[in-house]
């Protein structure tokens, strides 16, 4: 029986790329450094825009690179473990919890959340926004969904929206008996509001966090938290060294985060 040896496939030009820009980032850029523009770069190494453009995509996927408005190509510093482990015994805003509440609405979610909430397509939830940062950064941002029939008192909870209300809300949510959870991590990129919450740029690289919490045999809340990918390297410990728990502001609602995603490996 005869053997065939596989056919030797070329490497992407902009792997290669990728690899000389690494090497030169590691000995002639220091971390907080801005890099040459695009037609700097393409000229500096002989290739096209869109073969520079796919090879710093992958250095801001890894972490190497950061794009910022208004500042353009720095050099990043060193991911940051960011412990995304919870007790199986605590709701969202339990003791120790590092997010910061910022506002609440009641609203219609998007058609992927009510799937997962076992909704109805019309039917209105508590939508409860949270914020995360540490050292000043904006770190992640989540959508906390709750249908009403686990919060039957929020009639009584002070204005209809604001961090208030959403603090009433995880209150109420705490007096249920959480049977479970379950989580998905998935590899997406930010939308407008991902990337105005984030600091990022559009079509960033993102870390996008779900999941499920059980009472009395129903989904009672669905979180959907987006991460940066360009700083954070999520950890299921306790290896997390998230440490500026109140320094982040109200700055805007997120949107649908419900479609597109593709789960990471």
């Amino acid at each position: 029986m005869g053997t065939t040896q596989p056919a030797t496939v070329p490497e992407p030009k902009y792997r290669h790329l990728k690899t000389v820009i690494g090497e030169a980032l590691d000995s002639e850029f220091a971390v907080g450094e801005i890099l040459p523009n695009e037609r700097e770069l393409a000229a500096r190494f002989g290739v096209a825009r869109a073969t520079l453009r796919q090879a710093l995509d992958q250095l801001e996927l890894e972490g190497r690179l950061q794009r910022r408005r208004g500042v353009g190509t720095t050099v990043a510093p060193p991911r940051m473990g960011v412990d995304v482990s919870t007790s199986p015994n605590d709701w969202p805003g339990a003791g120790g919890d590092a997010w910061q509440a910022a506002d609440c609405a009641l609203a219609v979610p998007p058609a992927a959340v009510a799937r997962l909430l076992d909704t109805e397509s019309d039917e209105c939830v508590h939508i409860v926004r949270r914020l995360l940062g540490t050292h000043g950064r904006p770190v992640a941002a989540e959508l906390l969904y709750v249908p009403a029939p686990f919060v039957p008192d929020a009639s009584a909870i002070g204005p209809p929206s604001g961090v208030t209300r959403a603090r009433a809300v995880l209150r109420e949510l705490r007096r249920l008996p959480l049977d479970g959870q379950d989580r998905s991590v998935e590899l997406g990129s930010a939308r407008a509001d991902d990337a105005r919450e984030l600091d990022r740029l559009p079509g960033a690289p993102v870390l996008v966090v779900t999941t499920r919490y059980f009472s009395a045999g129903r989904t009672a809340a669905a979180s959907v938290a987006t991460y940066r990918a360009d700083t954070c390297r999520l950890t299921f410990g306790d290896a997390g060294d998230l440490a500026d728990r109140g320094d982040l502001a109200d700055r805007g609602d997120l949107a649908d985060r419900g479609d597109g995603r593709r789960r990471a490996s």
